[in-house]
């Protein structure tokens, strides 16, 4: 079992690198908040049955509670405000470029709330990786178009807020408990926001097609279901900010699945930029020498 574990980063990052592929085939058949909603309610829907199949152990009242207000960062404010701001024109190069300053605002947040002692030298890693995900995306950024407002930069940098802080919070609170549970509870939270935000904000058109039905299944079982577990499991097991590091990798990972699938374009400089990437995650997960700082054990 723990040979199985050490595959469980790769798998992570392949599985969520694939987010684009049903958020590509969703957004032009319904509104953002609906989507999101309707997602997140199958995903719990499907996490109680899958409780009752493995006769799990339920949440106690506090670990609900937090697992709500995990579910509410990490999935409700993350995912809704990245989607909005896409929806409303951000172009995905520069959303996914704000959104790699998460790890380095993680890494903060780790050392003032759990207390992570975290080396230079791991620092000079989420430093590299962040210059790697620059690299990778720039030949997206050229043309910015008309999407970028103060309104969807805002978006942009609250879903980067959301993931750190949802993932802090789940950490310190919430990784105590029954993942398939605690998994459970964040989508109901993640859900009841979304559900206020669609009744607030949207009309819930929604066109039911072929490719909205192929996003929905591929996004609540590969990324709400199969990815989301995984990072539950590193986030119990291992150090937030050498966790956190792992979503430098997921533009080129993307990057290159858009490439396969799509016939989008890899250019020499993105290969550069994945190498830069994987260079500074290697940085910031490395083994100290000696210390008392844990390892990433996942």
């Amino acid at each position: 079992m723990h040979s199985l574990k050490r595959f469980i980063p790769a798998s992570f990052v392949v599985l969520w690198a694939t987010g684009f592929i049903g958020a590509r085939y969703a957004m032009p058949w319904a509104e953002p908040f609906t989507f999101l909603a309707a997602r997140f309610v199958i995903a719990a829907l499907l996490l109680a049955g899958l409780m009752l199949v493995l006769d799990s152990k339920r949440a106690t009242r506090a670990e609900a509670l937090h697992a709500t207000v995990a579910g509410i960062l990490m999935h409700g404010v993350y995912l809704g405000a990245v989607f909005w701001a896409i929806h409303r024109g951000m172009p995905a190069g520069l959303s996914a470029l704000i959104v790699g300053l998460q790890p380095l605002i993680t890494a903060v947040l780790a050392g003032k709330f759990l207390g992570e002692a975290i080396l230079p030298r791991h620092w000079a890693g989420l430093a590299v990786g962040l210059i790697g995900v620059v690299i990778v995306l720039w030949p997206k950024l050229g043309a910015l178009g008309g999407g970028v407002t103060p309104e969807t930069l805002v978006a942009s940098f609250v879903s980067v807020l959301g993931m750190s802080a949802g993932t802090i919070w789940q950490k310190r609170y919430a990784s105590g408990g029954d993942l398939v549970a605690a998994t459970m509870w964040q989508y109901i939270g993640g859900g009841a926001l979304m559900i206020l935000a669609s009744l607030a904000f949207e009309t819930h058109t929604v066109i039911i097609n072929g490719e909205l039905i192929f996003a929905m299944a591929w996004l609540v079982l590969v990324l709400s279901i199969g990815a989301i577990f995984l990072l539950m499991v590193m986030i119990r097991d291992g150090e937030m900010s050498k966790v956190a590091s792992l979503f430098y990798l997921v533009p080129a990972v993307t990057a290159v699945i858009a490439w396969a699938l799509f016939g989008e374009q890899l250019s020499l400089v993105q290969i550069v930029g994945m190498a830069i990437a994987t260079l500074g995650v290697g940085l910031a997960t490395a083994r100290p020498v000696r210390g008392k700082t844990r390892e990433l054990r996942i």
